[in-house]
């Protein structure tokens, strides 16, 4: 992994089993399962998804005997198929319970993510606390205080919402609100380092459902702190909605240095694949050339030079080819995930966004000589004809890889 080329916001390294967020770490892919932790042939086969997708962090629920009795279970299962993905256990409620009863459990997980709004109140809620951060300190676990608006510290917002209102020149509900997430986040890690815990083994995340309001506490959460940051939109919603509104939200972040691991909160479509979202992470990530993954696809939208579906249907299927690859190619030709290609529909654009790729194609649009210029980094090599087109395509491309970016 390439280290950000954008200046990051100074943090301190979290390290997370086998990975490092924050410091001048790359910033770090992370999904969920939405298995039911307590089967663990399931939720093994999801985590195994996710990470062949490319996700570096997987987090699974931990909320009740049953799914805390699985996680070694899964972690077991896990390393025996050779993934060795760290795993996060996600809290709420009775976390403290379930750490203490299972130290397997415990043990098997690389970082806790604990919610201070279900923790409990008053004293038992700094009871339960102080016992999962001691839990972390024994077994060296990183844990992350994520607080979310949706479950914020009860207590938290009715002091700091009367104050507000007895205050000379109050402020609107919204702004105190994203005061209550940044304050709680801090000082729940305080708590936790005088509890024992080091800095060097705290991520932060506030996560809101507004763009606005995400972009406004995280710049708030940068400017107070030098702790680990996840960012993510909560709630993100479906399909082009949750992915639109997570990018608007992260790129903003992410361009100002802000944020060190992120997750994109995507509702999956009925039967959908759970890796979408880190599909769209990396997407994130690359198109702002931040870190690279897997080789893009530069295609043209079509007009009514392009008729034909043909371009189309090429550009789909060689980013999927390239996707499907990739597991196999990162290891094999190092770097290959910088490779550009070029999927274009007609003459007007298509030899010169081919030229500036590594390698390009220009298929023939309506009424245009039934050719297809192939070049690669920048010069004509071939010219492609017939009904084999994309064939052809996919072996110059598998050639190219294999000239290219060989050990």
């Amino acid at each position: 992994m390439s280290e950000n080329p954008l200046k990051r916001h100074l943090t301190r390294s979290v390290r997370v089993d086998h990975v490092t967020l924050g410091g001048t770490a790359p910033v770090v892919v992370q999904s969920m399962t939405n298995t039911d932790t307590a089967d663990v042939a399931a939720t093994v086969k999801q985590v195994a998804e996710l990470a062949r997708a490319g996700s570096e962090l997987v987090r699974i629920t931990v909320n009740t005997e049953q799914a805390a009795a699985a996680v070694a279970p899964i972690r077991e299962a896990l390393d025996r198929a050779g993934c060795n993905v760290p795993l996060i256990g996600d809290f709420h409620f009775n976390g403290h319970k379930l750490l203490s009863l299972y130290p397997e459990c415990a043990q098997a997980l690389a970082k806790y993510r604990i919610n201070p709004g279900n923790v409990g109140r008053g004293a038992r809620r700094d009871e339960k606390f102080a016992s999962m951060i001691e839990l972390a300190c024994r077994y060296d676990k990183a844990v992350r205080i994520g607080v979310n608006w949706g479950s914020m510290d009860q207590e938290l917002v009715v002091r700091m919402m009367d104050e507000n209102s007895r205050s000379g020149q109050p402020k609107d509900n919204d702004e105190v609100i994203r005061q209550i997430m940044v304050v709680s986040a801090l000082d729940n890690a305080r708590r936790a380092e005088e509890l024992g815990l080091g800095r060097d083994r705290i991520v932060l995340s506030c996560k809101m459902s507004g763009v606005q309001d995400l972009i406004g506490v995280y710049r708030e959460l940068a400017r107070r702190s030098d702790y680990a940051l996840h960012l993510g939109l909560t709630e993100a919603g479906m399909g082009s909605k949750g992915i639109v509104a997570s990018t608007a939200a992260l790129a903003v972040l992410l361009q100002e240095g802000i944020g060190d691991t992120i997750r994109i909160s995507l509702t999956p479509e009925p039967g959908g694949s759970r890796s979408q979202e880190v599909i769209v992470a990396q997407q994130i990530l690359q198109t702002m050339g931040l870190r690279s993954f897997t080789p893009m696809v530069v295609a043209c939208p079509g007009c009514g030079r392009t008729s034909s579906t043909v371009f189309q249907q090429l550009a789909q299927d060689i980013q999927a080819y390239l996707r499907e690859q990739m597991p196999v190619w990162s290891v094999r030709y190092p770097g290959v995930e910088q490779m550009s290609v070029a999927v274009m529909g007609c003459v007007v654009n298509g030899p010169g966004e081919s030229k500036h790729a590594n390698i390009g194609i220009s298929l023939p649009g309506t009424g245009e000589v039934p050719v297809a210029p192939v070049y690669e980094d920048g010069v004509k090599t071939v010219t492609l004809k017939g009904d084999a087109i994309a064939r052809e395509f996919q072996s110059i491309v598998e050639h190219y890889v294999e000239s290219h970016y060989a050990r």
